[in-house]
Formats: C-alpha cells, sequence, structure tokens
C-alpha cells in the first residue's frame, strides 16, 4: 500500500523514483494492567498497584514535507476480480509493530503488508470499565515525563490519565439534543456512511471546472514546520485552518468572512461536525519555538462553523498539569478526546465535562471515533502484550453499547467507520510496508460480535490508517452499502509506459469482492474520498498533462459519471498535484472542490510560491 504522488512529465521506461525518507513516527505508551470485568465504560473499579511505566521513545523536533516521487507500480495478477475463498483459521494477532514513516503531524498515514485470510473469530465476554484518575505515584511519574515529552517536541504523555473534574460514570451529565456526524452540517464525509440516504451531488452539464480562488501558504519563520491541519463546509463556508487560527472564506469568491485566532497551533480536528455546524479541535496553548518545538496538544475546543466562533475551551489536568491529546471527534452532542493519557469527553454546546480518566483505571481509551455513533479504542496490558477493545458507546453516558476484544498483541487499531462499524489493523506486524493495515473486521455494533474479516494485501491494496495516534485517521477508502471500498494498487495499464488501478468492493457480511470494479483508465489513479447516499464519492489523479477529475460511482452497477474535469494548465496542475490525497485534505460538495494542505514550513514556501488552498467550481 504505497504513497505515490502524481508524475509530472510521461514516465521513461514505465516506472518511476521510489518515494522520499521520511521520519519514524512514535507510538503511544503506557502499562496498564488488564482490569476485572465491570458493566458499565465509565464504571469505577478497584485500585491496582500501578506499573511502572516505559520510557518515552525519542521524536524528531520537526517533521518534514511529504514525499515527491513515485514508487514503481506493483503488477499483480487479476485486479479487482474476486479472489477464491480461502479455508477458515483463527485470526492471529501477534508481533510488536515498527514505525512506519509519517508525514508532518496532523495527518499521519501509513502503508501495509498484511498475513492471510482468516475467517470470523467470537469475541470475548467481559468489558473493561472506563473512567481514569490517576494516584499519586503516577502523578509523579508523569510530571516527569512531561518534561521529556515537552522536550522532544512530541507533547505527549506515556502514562495513565485522570481529570479533576471526575470519573467517566455512568450518570455523567450531559446536555440532550441530536446532531452528529454522517453527512449533515459541515461534516466532512469521513469515509463511512450508510445507503440509507439519496444521494445529493448533482451531474452538471458542463463537468469543466475553473479556479475559484488560491490562499498563499501563510509565513513560517525559523525552519520550523507547523500544522495546519482541519477543513470543513457548510451550505455559505469553506473553513480552514491555518497557523494558529481557523478561516471561514466564501465559498465561491474566497473572501475572508470570519477569523479565529488561537494562542497556538491547531494539532487535530474532528472528521465530523453537528447538524448546526459545530465541531471540534485541539491546539497548543503557544506558539512553539526552536527551544520548545512543542507545548502539547492539551487545548480542546469546541468551535461553532456558522457564526465563525470559538465556543469554549478546556484542558484536563493531572498533578496540576494539563494533559495532551492525540485525537478528537464530534459524535452527537458530544466532544471526545484521547491519547495515551486516556480518554475525556465534552458537551460541544457548553463545554461541560462528561468523562475523564480514573485513579483507579487500569486500561485507557486510546482514541474516538465519531460520526453516527461513537466507538472508543480502549487499550489494556503491557506494551507488547496489548489488548484492544473496540467499543460501540453512548455518546453522553459513556457507558459500553457493546465490545469486541481484538486478538492479543495487535498493538494498534483504528475505525474505518462507526456505522457500520469496520475497523482495520496491523495483525501480527504483516503490514510491513506502514500502512496499518493488514486486515479489516466487520464488526455488530449492537451485540459486539465479529460479522466477518478480511485481508487486503499491501500489494494488492492501495488504503492507510494511522492507528498509532489517531484512530480516525484512515485514507483512501470508504464505507457505505455495506460494502468496503478500496482501491488497487497501481499497475501496468493498455497503453505504452502508461499505469492505472482501480476501486473494488468487499462485502460486509460474507468478506467477499462483490465483483464490483471501477476502472480509472490509462495513466489515471483511481481514490475513494466518501459516500453520497448509495453512491461513492471518487477522485481521479491525472495524468502529466490532464487535471484531475470528481467521479461518482453508482453504488450498484458501479458505473462512472464524471462531475468534474479540472483545467489542464501547467500552473493550476503544480498546484494540484500538490496536493496528494495521501496526504491532503480534499472535500467536494455541490459542484465545488475544496483541496487544502496541513502544513506550513518555510521550506515548503522557499522558492516556487506554494499555495494552502485551491478551490474548483463550475464554470
Amino acid at each position: 500500500m504505497t504513497q505515490p504522488p502524481p508524475p509530472n512529465q510521461p514516465p521513461p521506461g514505465g516506472g518511476f523514483g521510489p518515494p522520499q525518507d521520511q521520519p519514524p513516527q512514535q507510538p503511544g505508551f503506557g502499562a496498564p494492567q488488564q482490569p476485572a470485568q465491570q458493566p458499565g465504560f465509565g464504571a469505577p473499579q478497584a485500585p491496582q498497584a500501578p506499573q511502572q511505566p516505559p520510557q518515552p521513545p525519542q521524536a524528531p523536533s520537526q517533521p518534514p514535507a511529504p514525499p515527491q516521487g513515485y514508487g514503481y507500480p506493483q503488477q499483480p495478477a487479476a485486479y479487482g476480480y474476486p479472489q477464491a475463498p480461502q479455508a477458515p483459521q483463527q485470526p492471529q494477532g501477534y508481533g510488536y509493530p515498527g514505525q512506519p514513516p509519517t508525514p508532518p503531524y496532523g495527518q499521519q498515514p501509513g502503508y501495509g503488508y498484511p498475513g492471510g485470510p482468516t475467517m470470523p473469530m467470537q469475541p470475548q465476554a467481559g468489558s473493561p470499565s472506563g473512567g481514569r484518575k490517576i494516584n499519586a505515584q503516577l502523578a509523579i511519574i508523569v510530571a516527569a515525563v512531561v518534561a521529556i515529552a515537552l522536550i522532544v517536541g512530541g507533547g505527549v504523555w506515556y502514562a495513565s490519565s485522570s481529570g479533576e473534574e471526575g470519573g467517566k460514570d455512568d450518570t455523567a451529565s450531559s446536555s440532550g439534543g441530536t446532531g452528529g456526524g454522517g453527512d449533515k452540517g459541515g461534516d466532512t464525509g469521513g469515509t463511512g456512511g450508510t445507503s440509507s440516504t439519496k444521494a445529493t451531488e448533482k451531474v452538471p452539464a458542463d463537468p469543466n471546472s475553473e479556479v475559484l480562488f488560491q490562499v498563499p501558504a501563510p509565513e513560517v519563520k525559523d525552519d520550523r514546520t507547523i500544522p495546519t491541519v482541519g477543513s470543513w463546509i457548510t451550505d455559505k463556508v469553506y473553513a480552514k485552518a491555518g497557523v494558529a487560527e481557523i478561516v471561514g472564506y466564501d465559498l465561491d469568491k474566497g473572501t475572508e468572512l470570519w477569523t479565529i485566532k488561537l494562542p497556538g497551533p491547531v494539532c487535530q480536528s474532528s472528521n465530523h461536525a453537528t447538524e448546526d455546524n459545530k465541531t471540534a479541535i485541539t491546539f497548543q496553548p503557544k506558539m512553539p519555538t526552536k527551544a520548545t518545538p512543542s507545548y502539547g496538544c492539551s487545548q480542546v475546543a469546541g468551535i461553532d462553523l456558522a457564526a465563525g466562533e470559538k465556543l469554549w475551551t478546556k484542558t484536563v489536568d493531572v498533578g496540576g498539569e494539563p494533559i495532551p491529546f492525540d485525537n478528537v471527534t464530534v459524535s452527537a452532542s458530544t466532544v471526545a478526546v484521547g491519547g495515551t493519557s486516556g480518554g475525556a469527553a465534552f458537551d460541544i454546546a457548553t463545554g461541560d465535562q462528561l468523562w475523564a480518566p480514573k485513579a483507579t483505571d487500569t486500561c485507557y481509551d486510546a482514541g474516538y471515533a465519531g460520526g453516527p455513533k461513537l466507538v472508543a479504542v480502549r487499550k489494556c496490558g503491557q506494551y507488547g502484550e496489548r489488548q484492544l477493545h473496540i467499543q460501540t458507546i453512548d455518546p453522553k453516558s459513556g457507558k459500553v453499547i457493546s465490545e469486541y476484544k481484538m486478538g492479543e498483541g495487535i498493538e494498534y487499531a483504528s475505525v474505518v467507520s462507526t456505522e457500520p462499524l469496520v475497523v482495520a489493523a496491523d495483525v501480527g506486524d504483516s503490514a510491513g510496508d506502514g500502512s496499518g493495515i493488514s486486515d479489516f473486521f466487520a464488526i455488530d455494533n449492537k451485540t459486539g460480535k465479529l460479522r466477518t474479516r478480511i485481508s487486503a494485501p499491501g500489494e494488492q491494496y492501495n488504503a492507510t490508517c494511522d492507528g498509532i495516534s489517531k484512530v480516525e485517521e484512515c485514507r483512501l477508502l470508504a464505507v457505505g452499502n455495506d460494502k468496503l471500498y478500496l482501491p488497487t494498487e497501481k499497475h501496468e495499464g493498455t497503453g505504452e509506459y502508461s499505469d492505472t488501478n482501480e476501486i473494488v468492493a468487499f462485502d460486509l457480511a460474507t468478506g467477499k469482492q462483490t465483483g464490483q470494479r471501477a476502472d480509472a483508465g490509462d495513466d489515471y489513479e483511481l481514490v475513494p474520498l466518501r459516500m453520497d447516499g448509495p453512491n461513492l464519492i471518487a477522485y481521479k489523479r491525472g495524468p502529466y498533462d490532464k487535471g484531475g477529475q470528481i467521479v461518482s460511482i453508482d453504488g450498484g452497477s458501479f458505473k462512472e459519471t464524471k462531475l468534474m474535469e479540472n483545467p489542464a494548465t501547467e500552473s493550476v496542475m503544480d498546484v494540484e498535484r500538490s496536493m496528494l490525497p495521501d496526504y491532503a485534505e480534499i472535500l467536494y460538495s455541490q459542484g465545488r472542490l475544496f483541496m487544502s494542505d496541513v502544513f506550513a514550513s518555510e521550506l515548503a514556501s522557499s522558492g516556487e510560491e506554494e499555495y494552502l488552498v485551491i478551490a474548483f467550481g463550475a464554470k
């Protein structure tokens, strides 16, 4: 599952250059013990003796730009065609995962070589409880560790965590109301979806587009890289994170409608928003410097995209110090944040805390995935002997609705979709190319039972998930119609020096390919973006002399319909090619395409002019 960028000219000899090196990612740590069974996600447990936490790994202080070169295309046989069913066997999940390469933090996809296919495994009984307040001994350890974490610039704490406003109890207070993910409001679409709604994207009379506006890359000094993670679309605004700010732009003109200033850079942003266009971010309390390259992603904020306002800012303190978070999401009226210090939740309208870590907790919520449902990835056990619990939880109370236990030894998992529930994992450290994916697990989120397990060999399929720190960070794939849509790796096309790929579908009920296949065509690469009711919205990266395209793929016939084709002007294509689907944020809605970068750096802005955003629309 490689991550190739687009070519700038026709490739000689049928191959492209190798990808550039990237810095290693840092895995999350913590050494919780396996808890006794508890009935609820936020239920208290009996205290246990704290473990000595492992030492944090060293991290580079500056993340470099993503790779710029193509890898040589793979040529597996029979791309996109159904494979013969495999003999049943129990899923294996073991091994100490490696450290895949990482682009600038804020968007960290990866790659992967998987193990062999296996059949469904029944989940084990039991439910670990939630809640995380820290005891005195761990508070001292955490206080020491945070100094190391901030020095290396990661802003990550490697210990159990707590909150000063109480644990994640069954009776935790929250405001009422509905809202939430899906494809409502300012939601970016995500990878998940259902076919219960109708398609809303209309076919234009003329799919040829023009540039609506461009936003120049923000200025960055001192050879630093600053994340600019986060973009959303409402009916009136395209909102994008810049350097320590979020700006709302007019959808067609690109004029600035509002600006939310922040004291430090945005770290992470939710892929989801409520029906009234509220979302959430995490950010640093100060701007990083050469002396202090990170102040930790400890600040959580609710954002009103309609009004252009920051609703509230909250932290969760341990020993008088705020703990950092690796990820943030929104489901219904709840903002949920997680990391190696545990998880917490807030009401999106008021900022009231709904739950936080407990001192008695021996497991921790590494992260959450939102949208139609709220799903927690909960970690228990020593590193190297980890067991992950995939829990569908009530977003208001934190109660566990259902739970599936991954096989022991699987260190990381990513939630691809919460409805239907699909999880990706690197089983047995077999995803050797760093994608974080060897297998997909379709789980019944009502019962917690495994429906099917789908093997996704890295030499055949191109999709990526972070899993290490951002459990909802999956790219180049989509879920809808009770199917998983995956792009194949690029391979030789029919023309001389050409290559191409396809999108294929897997049935989540059977785990087998459906036989549906959408072809990119010679010199194009086709990748899923999101669902549009029963249809799949996909992006086609063009050859050296063509602009990209947006297509709608019918969920039944798999017929492709062109919704947009971008200009073939060289200056425009240069900007579009810089927005790699592997890393960039790509949003399409109602005839407009917004492509944006996820970091800004002095190196990136030196030489040719660079852009933070490019927007396309119908002529």
